[in-house]
């Protein structure tokens, strides 16, 4: 048995049948960052690269139940949020997670990357009100943002009011992701709200955009390596930093499978850095 105690990340979210997005990608990442994946599925769904063709809800008590074998045995360091698919499902995980005490990190997955919606629009009202407030993060990309903030948010320009706005409403720091602009650069923005004795701030994190079609998952996989690595232990500044670069390996890596959207290349990334780490 190994001394180091893995930290338990617990991912509830849908199943992606194509392994590319949603539990399959957190897990992936859970563990090729060193963490022990548990899971509650949420939602199951048909789909692979190029879209969604079908998506089954599981009822709201089995996704509570799920939760609570994982928090009463094993316990938990960190929580990931991903799919959520109705208000009912929404308000059981909230009524699940009451007790515990961990970072939960909140990606509002609400269209897949092929353009197919994913939540029931009355569900947004419901993540508003019972699970942003309990967020230690929230991860939305610039269409998810500006529909959570009943506005259309076009460029990079917009994302720090827009971060900083929602983060006043719901108390939680906010990576607002910049992937769906068309400027050059990737630019993701982290806010951290003040408190009583610090104001709130942006930290601005940017990388030249990668040339490849193979990005699904990735919001998914960026949410999940956070969680997993505050549940190690590091500072949000440092796990979003950290959580980027990882991503960014994984996407370089990508195997280019599929017609469409491809999955990222979470195992490749380990196996790359150790060639590199070799040859130094």
């Amino acid at each position: 048995m190994s001394n180091r105690t893995p930290p338990r990340i617990l991912s509830i979210a849908g199943s992606d049948s194509s392994g590319g997005a949603g539990i399959q990608a957190d897990l992936k990442t859970i563990t090729m960052l060193g963490g022990y994946g548990m899971s509650a599925i949420t939602a199951v769904t048909a789909q692979n690269t190029v879209g969604v063709q079908a998506i089954a809800p599981m009822a709201g008590d089995m996704v509570a139940e799920q939760i609570a074998s994982c928090v009463s045995d094993i316990g938990v360091d960190a929580v990931k949020i991903g799919m959520l698919h109705d208000a009912d499902i929404i308000a059981h995980v909230a009524r699940a997670l009451e007790g515990v005490v961990a970072p939960i990190v909140v990606d509002p997955v609400m269209i897949a990357t092929s353009g197919a919606a994913l939540i029931d629009p009355e569900a947004i009202a419901a993540l508003r009100e019972l699970l942003f407030p309990r967020a230690a993060l929230i991860t939305p990309n610039l269409p998810e943002l500006g529909h959570l903030l009943g506005r259309t948010l076009e460029d990079s320009g917009a994302m720090v009011g827009a971060a900083e706005e929602l983060s006043h409403m719901t108390g939680a720091a906010v990576l607002a992701k910049g992937g769906h602009t068309t400027d050059a650069r990737i630019i993701d923005v982290l806010y951290l709200p003040g408190s009583a004795t610090s104001e709130g701030r942006a930290l601005h994190f940017e990388h030249q955009r990668i040339d490849t079609p193979h990005t699904h998952g990735t919001g998914c996989t960026l949410s999940a390596a956070i969680a997993t690595l505050m549940g190690h232990g590091q500072p949000l500044e440092h796990a979003v930093r950290l959580a980027r670069h990882f991503v960014i390996r994984a996407i370089e890596e990508a195997p280019g499978f599929g017609a469409g959207n491809g999955p990222l290349g979470h195992h490749a990334v380990r196996a790359s850095q150790s060639s590199r780490d070799r040859a130094k």
